[in-house]
C-alpha cells in the first residue's frame, strides 16, 4: 500500500510508538502519542481512532512490532510508516500527490 496515499486521507491516525523523551524532541505533527510498550493496554483507544493508523517509531522497528500487535487484535487497517525520518519525507511526498 502508498502510504503517502494514505497520509493524503482525511480521516487517517497517525501515532508514534517512541518513548516519551523522543516525542517531546520532535514528532509529526498531528500525531497521538502511544508508546510501544502500552499498545496492547490501550487497545481500546485504538479501536476508537479513525481508520486507516499509520505508525512510526524512530527507525520502522518498532512501529512493525506495533503494527502486527494491532493486527493480531483485530485491527486491520493500519500500517507501518518507518521512521520518523521516512514518515517526515512521505508526509511531504503526500503533501505534492
Amino acid at each position: 500500500m502508498n502510504i503517502a496515499r494514505i497520509l493524503n486521507q482525511e480521516n487517517t491516525t497517525i501515532v508514534d510508538v517512541r518513548e516519551y523523551i523522543e516525542y517531546i524532541m520532535g514528532h509529526i505533527d498531528g500525531s497521538r502519542h502511544i508508546p510501544l510498550r502500552k499498545v496492547m493496554s490501550r487497545i481500546e483507544d485504538f479501536r476508537n481512532m479513525s481508520t486507516p493508523i499509520v505508525v512510526y517509531c524512530r527507525s520502522g522497528n518498532r512501529s512493525e512490532q506495533a503494527k502486527l500487535l494491532l493486527q493480531a487484535s483485530g485491527i486491520k487497517e493500519v500500517y507501518n510508516g518507518g521512521g520518523i525520518d521516512e514518515m517526515k519525507y512521505l508526509m511531504k511526498a503526500a503533501s505534492q500527490v
